[in-house]
């Protein structure tokens, strides 16, 4: 027997998998292995339509049902892909001029209802691109880090349509911040995003058992729809 990786016959046995089939580990490089897998490596086809899949409403349990496979190798595969994703948006570049964004903050809970994540979110009203984001508590220092992350040019010219909460009016310009009412539609098109949001990420739905078990992966999730959507928007 020769190990896979670096052809050595240094091999030991390495107890079972959870399978019952015995394992082995190469003594050379420390790979482990079995003899005659039933599983072979995961081709590229696969992995796109993984990465389409995680941009619609469907469980880690679907979608190791629908591409055949292992769940725990989808999980590895979705916490090395949500570890990637940047946590900045891109925007298309805007002239310095008149600009209006809406602004609006959305629920969401990681492990428990308990533990709140609110989303905080930009939206350019003419582009419809998102061009700012920021999850974490509902409070003024959030507020202050959605400012923050804004690009440049809407921080000093943008006009900003929010509802009544109190956060925005401590961090928003006063002479640019309008604070309104849903009757007046001033906010629509971000919550309308709000809404598509919970249509197509699983995990922000508000009754559902895919919702998010940690952190780092519910933000990872979002941001990769994010990107999404202003990447299509866009074209």
């Amino acid at each position: 027997m020769n190990c896979p990786e670096c052809q050595s016959t240094k091999i030991i046995k390495y107890g079972h998998t959870h399978y019952g089939k015995p394992r082995f580990r190469c003594t050379h490089c420390g790979r482990q292995f079995v003899e005659n897998p039933s599983r072979g490596p995961i081709n590229e086809a696969t992995r796109i339509m993984i990465d389409k899949m995680l941009l619609e409403r469907l469980a880690a349990a679907a979608i190791a049902r629908i591409t055949g496979v292992s769940e725990r190798w989808l999980q590895i595969y979705v916490n090395q892909k949500y570890d990637e994703v940047p946590q900045q948006v891109e925007v298309r570049k805007k002239k310095f001029g008149k600009l209006t964004i809406q602004m609006d903050e959305m629920w969401s809970f990681v492990g428990a209802k308990s533990n709140k994540q609110w989303i905080w979110l930009a939206m350019d009203v003419e582009t419809r691109e998102i061009v700012g984001a920021y999850i974490g508590d509902r409070s003024k220092q959030s507020a202050q880090n959605l400012w923050y992350f804004l690009p440049e040019v809407y921080r000093q010219c943008a006009v900003c349509y929010t509802d009544f909460w109190e956060a925005y009016e401590m961090i928003l310009p006063s002479m640019r911040h309008q604070a309104v009412g849903k009757e007046t539609g001033k906010t629509s098109y971000i919550e309308r995003f709000n809404n598509s949001m919970r249509q197509r990420i699983g995990r922000l739905v508000r009754k559902t058992l895919s919702f998010s078990k940690k952190l780092s992966n519910h933000i990872g999730a979002i941001w990769n729809f994010i990107h999404h959507y202003n990447a299509t928007i866009c074209t």
